[in-house]
């Protein structure tokens, strides 16, 4: 007994000392990064170009901590390169899955997104997703709580937080994503032929309103080449749930046609099918959401599903740019056909007051991010109600904040998705949704998401 009652001291110090010496690497990491660029840890967009332009003219101060200037992009590639380094290291000798040393690198990824903001929001783009190609981002192996977990189609997801379409275009980071800790990824759009997309510039960063206006046009590796790299995501018995997001080529004359071929190569490979008829960047795309032309396209789906992927669901994206009698007749076609679910929704061509007086806010393209939140939001709200309830919908719009999550779960999304977010606070913003999903579903008394579901809505049952 005294042997064994040693042992239980000995581990506990160990563990003690073990605790105790990863909270002083958390620390000097944090510390170093932060002094290095001259600013506190709270980063945003402007104080970041405050301290750019404060960079810019002579300074007198030069402190690092003076929040204004003092640093320069040496120091701010050695401090934040320094600090990864330290982590990666200290995950050699320390255990990777203790959660000390997970949410430091989840920390040191948010200190980078500055240094991703001084390239054009599309190489920034491009470099994160070789990064994460080589699995090169942060990984969480945390465990949450159970009331996250969630079922639809028949399908488990861990959490229901998913990576949008339009992150992930052609396939090359499925792996790295999901280990972020999203409950699900959608890649996409893919389109049957390669396409190039528009010309560049085509996509432009509005900081202040955390947000982001595209006009890429559905740019693509075609069908062939992505479904090769998914092939092989499979052939590794990669877990987690994939969706694949489909769109027709800007020059196809036959769209229902173009949603089919893409569909052969692709649908098998899927847990659900994505049908984009809502992107703003692709000539007369949206007009594909008019009852006739969707009831051509979904049914042709339904039948090219049934001979190449039984049992896929298939899935309508749409936009939040509709008539109330848009939306009755979108609501009737996926009644009608039985289609699985709905995207709801894509990124809008509006411009509220605030987006309009930012730098690039008249920039043509879809805007995404916090100014399409509530619109999205209330959306979800009268789309769930049209279809009773019986159609489970992704909520997408907007989401950086675990309440943003939460809203759009009671206003009738079975699971929600985001990416201009990503944007703006980086990976360490999905352990930050989750935690604050949970503690939003207890405090009402939720045992489930699936409880919550529709909870703001006049539908009191659902179906599915």
């Amino acid at each position: 007994l005294r042997e064994e009652k040693r042992g239980r001291v000995c581990r506990y110090r160990i563990e003690k000392r073990e605790t105790k010496m990863w909270r002083r690497v958390a620390s000097a990491v944090k510390s170093g990064v932060f002094a290095s660029v001259g600013t506190t840890p709270r980063w945003t967009c402007r104080s970041y170009a405050a301290s750019a332009s404060a960079s810019a003219s002579p300074s007198t101060s030069g402190q690092p901590g003076s929040g204004t200037g003092g640093w320069s992009l040496s120091r701010l590639l050695l401090g934040v390169g320094g600090g990864f380094g330290v982590a990666v290291g200290a995950g050699y000798l320390l255990d990777p899955d203790d959660p000390l040393y997970t949410q430091t690198v989840f920390d040191l990824s948010r200190a980078a997104i500055p240094i991703l903001h001084l390239f054009d929001a599309e190489t920034s783009h491009n470099l994160v997703i070789t990064l994460a190609k080589y699995g090169l981002v942060p990984g969480d192996r945390r465990e949450y709580s159970a009331c996250l977990n969630t079922s639809v189609w028949g399908k488990e997801f861990k959490n229901p937080i998913g990576l949008a379409a339009g992150f992930d275009k052609n396939a090359e980071a499925m792996e790295s994503m999901l280990g972020i800790g999203f409950g699900f990824v959608e890649v996409g759009s893919i389109t049957p032929e390669p396409q190039d997309g528009n010309e560049r510039p085509r996509i432009f960063r509005l900081p202040k309103e955390k947000a982001v206006i595209n006009r890429i046009g559905c740019n693509s590796h075609g069908s062939k080449a992505v479904s090769q790299r998914i092939q092989a995501f499979r052939a590794k018995e990669s877990k987690g749930i994939l969706g694949i997001n489909i769109a027709k080529n800007k020059t196809s004359l036959d769209a229902a046609e173009d949603y089919v071929e893409a569909c052969k190569l692709l649908a098998d490979k899927a847990d659900y099918v994505v049908i984009n008829v809502s992107s703003p960047n692709t000539p007369g795309l949206r007009k594909l959401q008019a009852g006739k032309e969707l009831g051509k396209i979904v049914g042709s789906m339904k039948k090219a599903l049934k001979e190449h992927a039984p049992g896929v669901p298939l899935v309508v994206k749409i936009a939040p740019d509709l008539s109330k009698g848009d939306k009755k007749d979108i609501a009737n076609v996926v009644l009608r056909y039985r289609v699985d679910g709905m995207i709801v929704s894509n990124t809008t061509i509006s411009r509220p007051d605030a987006v309009l007086d930012e730098e690039n806010g008249n920039q043509v393209g879809g805007l995404s991010g916090k100014p399409l939140n509530k619109i999205s939001t209330a959306m979800i709200k009268e789309m769930y109600e049209l279809t009773g309830g019986k159609i489970p919908i992704i909520g997408c719009g907007g989401v950086s904040t675990g309440l943003d999550v939460y809203d759009k779960i009671k206003a009738g999304a079975s699971l929600v998705q985001l990416y201009t977010g990503l944007v703006y606070e980086g990976p360490a913003l999905i352990p930050q949704l989750k935690k604050e999903l949970a503690e939003l579903l207890i405090s009402d008394g939720f045992k489930t998401v699936d409880e919550a579901v529709g909870a703001n809505t006049r539908v009191k049952r659902r179906w599915w």
